[in-house]
């Protein structure tokens, strides 16, 4: 492990913890680890199984279904670093759920990713880290940073001089690149 990376624990959620495996492969360090459980009652518990205090904490975890599940599990996650002293938390967060619901297109309805945002904030999370959001405004809901990564990018550099034969690539909407 690098003195740079020495501060730095990432822990996963029940969500995709492969993914965070993999993160923590790539840079060449342990995941951190945390009891995450349900009790009976179906409330979620969450205890971290090392010292995090003054550490740079990233919390990974994508909001797949169960989605109220997924987003309510991070929210204790990030609940418990703080109460646990975190230096900084970032939400890591790969696939932001309530994307499309970023504006009120009709009367009586919630501006879903607004409110996402604003629990995240309230939860104690000092950054977020996700991917591709559905609509650029919802960086604007966030009054903490918020870095959004395009996988654009290396999916094309990936593909690129591969043999693709007749394989097209396509949005699930117009709004897609």
């Amino acid at each position: 492990m690098t003195n740079e990376l020495v501060d730095l624990a990432i822990f996963s959620g029940r969500t995709y913890p492969a993914f965070a495996e993999a993160i923590c492969a790539h840079l060449g360090m342990k995941q951190g680890e945390a009891d995450i459980f349900e009790f009976a009652n179906e409330n979620i518990f969450v205890r971290y199984q090392e010292n995090i205090r003054s550490r740079d904490v990233f919390l990974v975890q994508p909001f797949f279904p169960p989605v109220s599940t997924s987003i309510l599990e991070l929210l204790i996650m990030i609940d418990a670093a703080r109460r646990a002293s975190a230096g900084r938390i970032t939400a890591v967060i790969p696939y932001y759920a309530y994307g499309r619901s970023d504006k009120k297109d009709q009367p009586r309805v919630p501006i879903s990713a607004r409110l996402l945002a604003n629990l995240i904030e309230t939860a104690g999370a000092d950054r977020v880290l996700t991917m591709n959001l559905h609509a650029g405004q919802i960086q604007g809901f966030f009054n903490i940073p918020l870095d959004e990564l395009n996988a654009l990018f290396p999916v094309s550099a990936y593909y690129e001089g591969k043999d693709m034969g007749n394989y097209t690539g396509v949005s699930t909407d117009g709004g897609g690149e």
